[in-house]
């Protein structure tokens, strides 16, 4: 198809050159759907967007040979490659088809892969990225709130319902195989995969259903790629990641809608990347739209009438973050039966962020009063960027004055965040380890000089013989040259950037080459490690490093576009940013650092010591302080009007950002944790001038 070719040739995407082929788009698409009332199987595919047609058939047997599907049906693409493109069409060229059977409530996938080679495992414990196999991803509700993906992996030898325990949806938590049927057979360099999903009263003509198709392909050389029908990666893992499949009525017609979205403020130039298009009759029956550079969208949908709104609601033009009001950025239209319609302009309208901060940092002067100022700056940000949920403490003068949780944990399930709300932290895992290694250099187990590899060699660097100069210190300030999560080469290994010591390099990977040092040294896991080194000597609760029950039970979800992600659940303790927890607990371990406790005060005097300079950008400079930012050992570190600040900040890849500082003259300071990347719009700079340094400060 169309779609096919462009893709292929990474047409559509580039602006120039998709303005120049409209012409040549209007007649191919206008074509197929002029003849789609009297064979709905040949009908062309529009630039990009994951949507597919079922029609209803009689019963299909599932068993690997597709010869009793209906001639002529519609072959979609599964083309969207991650990892190694294939070298040719035999590498590894694949489709699917798609049909449903509304007296059986079944709903039948018929996918065909042509691979030069096919490599399964001899059993059922064979990690799926050590074979050939087909993932099905399935939302069968398709809420716009974000119901839940099911993900079903099979070949010939072996089947895995992948992980939904952690799922953000209740209903995606007791998924079985026990209404699936599959099917795999492979012939020549040919192998279908064929299965059929039986469900109750949830398969009829009208509505959306989110479904995803994913190759994995293991080549002989070892070499691992995914081929998938949609264009985003984590489809089981974050909400709204999946394609559609409308179920249509037998002969039901389409019509082909182009349009485009417009600012209403015209210096704004940057565009939502999709939109939702949603019936106006029926609630279940809704898709989300690509949408180009230029703000041009195109879609072929059944006849009937539309609205578009916003999905996402916000969008960033350079570093300028931009909110959309949803509410008023919408449009309607009609599809007609085999014709092109122009959908009128979307106008999109901003929405400016509230000028709240003062002039004074309201925590100099607390007190009941500005409790309440305090609610709503954290409120109006939450809404402005979307932050679904935050847990907040304020320390001053040695102890907590002020502790609050805001909004959900799940925005799916709307469950509300509490105290006991447990939040992922990222990288501010780094200075309890930090925290850990001083103590134990205290007690000369380890030297923070000492080269490293005199302990414990790490094998992915030693072709390179400054390996040789890295100590403790240097991963405790960010000078090792390690890349922060470094890609191997064919042989396992990765280059230093620089030579130790010489420059800075912020490195996650290095962070846990320490801990496989510190676990050598002492011959102790790491969990025993935590708990006689921080968590007992500073008597710290509701801190955690891996999975466990409780986890599991109180821990928020993250976010992205204000959908839920999976909770993660980390099998061992990892230093560079496997802790959670939530700012009360945290802030224990804050007001430990801040009265010196647990460590020599000459261990702390190098702990805040500038270690590393990193110089600022112009437009994080401001009055009065430094114009370079430090590394200590373990926390970042600031000279402020106000003196020493030490902190850290942490984000994870499920969708949290948290922060903390400490203005260790003031005796002030505050913690907080985030459930939402929208949560980088609040923990840095606004956070800090509301509370302490004021407007601009």
């Amino acid at each position: 198809g169309l779609r096919y070719i462009l893709l292929k040739n990474n047409i559509y995407r580039k602006e120039t050159f998709y303005m120049k082929l409209i012409p040549l788009i209007v007649v191919c698409i206008f074509t197929g759907i002029s003849s789609f009332g009297s064979n709905p199987y040949k009908l062309s595919l529009v630039s990009g967007n994951a949507i597919a047609f079922a029609y209803p058939v009689e019963s299909i047997f599932v068993d690997g040979d597709i010869s009793d599907w209906p001639k002529g049906m519609i072959q979609y693409p599964i083309d969207n490659f991650f990892g190694k493109n294939p070298v040719s069409k035999e590498d590894l060229n694949a489709y699917f088809k798609v049909a449903y059977n509304q007296l059986k409530q079944s709903l039948y996938f018929a996918i065909v892969v042509s691979d030069d080679h096919h490599i399964t495992g001899t059993t059922e414990n064979t990690e799926r990225q050590a074979q050939d196999s087909y993932g099905l991803y399935l939302n069968i509700k398709n809420k716009p709130s974000g119901s839940g993906v099911i993900s079903y992996h099979f070949n010939n030898v072996w089947k895995k319902l992948i992980t939904p325990t952690v799922s953000w949806d209740p209903d995606v938590k007791t998924a079985s195989w026990d209404n699936v049927k599959i099917a795999c057979k492979r012939k020549d360099s040919i192998t279908v995969y064929e299965c059929s999903i039986m469900l109750k009263n949830e398969i009829y003509p009208g509505r959306s259903i989110g479904v995803d198709h994913v190759i994995n392909d293991k080549d002989e050389s070892g070499e691992e790629s995914f081929v998938a029908w949609g264009n985003h990666k984590y489809k089981d893992k974050v909400s709204g990641k999946l394609g559609f499949v409308i179920l249509m009525k037998e002969d039901e017609k389409v019509g082909k809608i182009t349009g485009q979205l417009k600012w209403k403020n015209d210096s704004v130039n940057a565009f939502p990347g999709k939109i939702k298009i949603s019936s106006q009759t029926n609630s279940e029956l809704w898709v989300q739209v690509l949408v180009d550079s230029s703000g041009i969208y195109s879609v072929i949908l059944p006849v009937g009438s539309y609205k578009i709104s916003i999905i996402q609601g916000h969008v960033w033009m350079g570093e300028e973050y931009i909110k959309i009001d949803k509410e008023k950025s919408t449009s309607l239209f009609t599809a007609e039966p085999g014709i092109e319609v122009n959908a009128p302009v979307t106008l999109l309208t901003t929405i400016s962020l509230p000028d709240l901060i003062p002039e004074k940092g309201i925590m100099h002067d607390f007190n009941d009063k500005k409790a309440k100022l305090i609610d709503d700056f954290i409120n109006a940000y939450r809404n402005h960027f979307e932050i679904p949920g935050a847990s907040l403490a304020l320390i001053k003068n040695g102890q907590i004055i002020y502790h609050k949780t805001y909004g959900m944990k799940n925005t799916y399930s709307m469950e509300a965040v509490n105290d006991n709300t447990l939040f992922e932290a990222g990288s501010t895992t780094k200075p309890v380890f930090a925290f850990v290694v001083c103590r134990l250099a205290e007690k000369r187990l380890i030297d923070l000089d000492k080269p490293l590899y005199q302990y414990l060699p790490f094998e992915d660097i030693v072709h390179d013989e400054r390996h040789k100069l890295i100590t403790a210190r240097h991963i405790l300030c960010h000078q090792t040259g390690f890349p922060n999560w470094p890609d191997r080469n064919e042989d396992g290994k990765f280059d230093l950037k620089f030579t130790p010591g010489t420059d800075f390099g912020y490195s996650g990977e290095a962070y846990e080459y320490l801990k496989r040092v510190v676990v050598h040294i002492t011959q102790k896991d790491i969990g025993t490690i935590l708990e006689e080194e921080v968590l007992s000597p500073l008597n710290l609760e509701n801190i955690y490093f891996e999975k466990n029950d409780y986890l599991t039970k109180v821990a928020s979800h993250g976010h992205f576009d204000n959908l839920p992600t999976n909770i993660r659940l980390i099998n061992s303790p990892q230093m560079a940013y496997s802790m959670s927890t939530e700012a009360k607990a945290f802030s224990s371990f804050i007001l430990a650092l801040n009265n010196r406790k647990g460590l020599k005060n000459e261990t702390y005097d190098e702990m805040f010591k500038i270690q590393t300079v990193i110089p600022k950008d112009e437009e994080e400079k401001r009055t009065g302080w430094d114009e370079n930012s430090y590394y200590g050992l373990g926390f970042k570190l600031e000279n402020s009007p106000y003196g020493l600040v030490f902190g850290h900040s942490g984000s994870t890849r499920m969708g949290f950002i948290c922060n903390f500082n400490m203005f260790d003259d003031l005796n002030m300071g505050y913690v907080i944790f985030t459930n939402s990347y929208g949560g980088a719009m609040l923990v840095l700079s606004p956070l800090t001038e509301f509370l302490i340094t004021g407007k601009g400060k």
